[in-house]
């Protein structure tokens, strides 16, 4: 952080605030916004090879002119937080819109035009700095990811092990979907969705009467267990990143500083007027003149 009590620091200071004010507006978003969505149309435009061919000068232009805009907003957002650098790396927003906009400068990147694309795409994902409710699913779907982990390793287990006992019963008569391991776990896989079960109960009836239970089974535990854990995880993350937002928001003070920032600089700032107070008091405290040495008598 800053020291306010240097000129370097109080310029840094004002250099922050004005530079917060200008990227809290609410004009300042809504222009980001609308940048991010123009840069979404004009790749949709290209990929229209007439319409890019006869306006590439025109679509060259415009991605010009939302780099340099997307540039003007990261030197913004930079000078926001001149007074404390660190805020600003400690966000991971901030990380990925600084990634997302600084790798068009980088020489290697800016000539692969596959890479370049695949950045320009991630930039739609910056939209989600101004849409609260898509920051929370993000965050929703980022917390979830290890019980989505878990339930893959529990979802393909038990797609191996149903498609192992496919394959024993089942290769003999219907070697096209059980043929091999693969083929009964691709096939099974294909049933999750209770896409095509009719027909696969049908052909499994004409081959024995209890393979109804391998396929009841296996739609209970796959299509319907399953798929409800992997709900339940996803809601329950969904439920976090509400709560995690809601306690950013009333963690936050008005000027978007962190907490302890705040409060390093409201002791500054108590302290400063102590002293001037102090200054002030004995600035206009009498002082009495000072008295003559008298001379000191010694015995002979």
């Amino acid at each position: 952080m800053a020291d306010p009590t240097t000129p370097a620091g109080r310029g840094r200071t004002k250099l922050a605030a004005r530079c917060r004010v200008a990227t809290e507006a609410p004009a300042f978003g809504m222009v980001v916004f609308c940048v991010i969505l123009l840069n979404a149309a004009l790749m949709g435009a290209e990929t229209y090879s007439g319409l890019a061919g006869e306006y590439r000068q025109l679509l060259r232009s415009a991605e010009d002119t939302c780099l340099t805009v997307f540039t003007l907003e990261m030197l913004l957002r930079l000078g926001a937080h001149a007074d404390r650098p660190k805020a600003f790396f400690r966000d991971p927003w901030n990380l990925f819109d600084l990634v997302v906009v600084g790798s068009a400068f980088v020489p290697l990147v800016r000539e692969n035009t596959t890479l370049l694309r695949l950045l320009r795409l991630a930039r739609i994902l910056r939209s989600a700095r101004f849409l609260p409710h898509l920051r929370i699913l993000l965050i929703a779907v980022g917390r979830s990811l290890p019980g989505t982990a878990s339930f893959l390793f529990v979802g393909a287990l038990v797609l191996y092990l149903y498609a192992m006992v496919g394959w024993v019963c089942f290769a003999g008569s219907d070697p096209g979907h059980f043929g091999s391991v693969g083929r009964a776990a691709l096939t099974l896989f294909l049933l999750t969705t209770l896409d095509g079960l009719t027909d696969a109960v049908r052909a499994g009836l004409q081959i024995s009467r209890f393979s109804i239970i391998y396929y009841a089974s296996y739609a209970l535990l796959a299509s319907f267990v399953l798929v409800n854990v992997l709900i339940g995880v996803v809601l329950n993350s969904l439920d976090e990143a509400r709560e995690m937002e809601a306690e950013s928001h009333r963690a936050a003070p008005p000027d978007g500083s962190s907490a302890a920032d705040a409060g390093v600089r409201e002791r500054i700032a108590t302290a400063r007027r102590a002293l001037d107070a102090l200054e002030a008091d004995l600035a206009a405290t009498p002082h009495p003149a000072p008295r003559p040495l008298e001379p000191t008598h010694t015995g002979a």
